[in-house]
């Protein structure tokens, strides 16, 4: 897995997704390999770029000022880190994210984050579409439960499958926590170039 020119883009691991309204989500290993994933990234001196949804919704849990806005405990960016600000699904649209990048010198993506099937997948989806190689770490995302037609419930487990099959079909190479880890341990410590 050639991770040279790459960058990671952990999306909106904010507390609020922990909370009412915010329906049953499944992966309780959503923070270990999270977490994990964040350790080896940082080891391996490669850049990372924190994504933060800022909701402009006034009622929103993810609203500027609310305790839902900040970071889950752990995923806090860490000294220079740098924080990209969304108010749409989409980590590309309305901020600075491909400009930001492409300054970088990046043309590889590694996301993992929540949820999978929204602003993790769309982010996905827009930044394949931009011509990035996007990878996608599916065992360090999660999604909720959500109503289906007439009422019926979605289960989180089911769309996140699908999601991630969509991904990998057209938009993403899918790794798991640990094949990424791995990967990262076998390379050479530094930066971009």
């Amino acid at each position: 897995m050639d991770l040279s020119r790459s960058v990671l883009l952990p999306v909106d691991l904010q507390r609020a997704f922990d909370h009412p309204p915010w329906p049953r989500r499944w992966n309780g290993a959503l923070d270990d390999n999270g977490l994990r994933l964040l350790d080896a990234w940082r080891a391996s001196g490669r850049p990372i770029v924190h994504i933060r949804h800022d909701s402009v919704d006034p009622a929103s849990t993810l609203r500027p000022g609310t305790p839902g806005h900040v970071f889950r405990p752990g995923f806090e960016p860490r000294n220079d880190e740098p924080v990209v600000a969304k108010s749409v699904n989409a980590a590309f649209i309305g901020t600075d994210l491909d400009s930001r990048l492409r300054r970088m010198g990046v043309d590889r993506v590694v996301t993992f984050g929540l949820s999978t099937d929204m602003c993790v997948s769309t982010t996905v989806r827009v930044g394949a579409n931009l011509g990035y190689d996007m990878i996608l770490v599916a065992d360090a995302c999660d999604c909720f439960d959500l109503p289906g037609p007439a009422g019926a419930v979605v289960p989180a487990e089911s769309i996140h499958a699908a999601h991630v099959a969509t991904l990998a079909f057209e938009f993403a190479d899918v790794v798991d926590t640990r094949t990424l880890v791995d990967a990262l341990s076998s390379l050479e410590q530094g930066p971009i170039g």
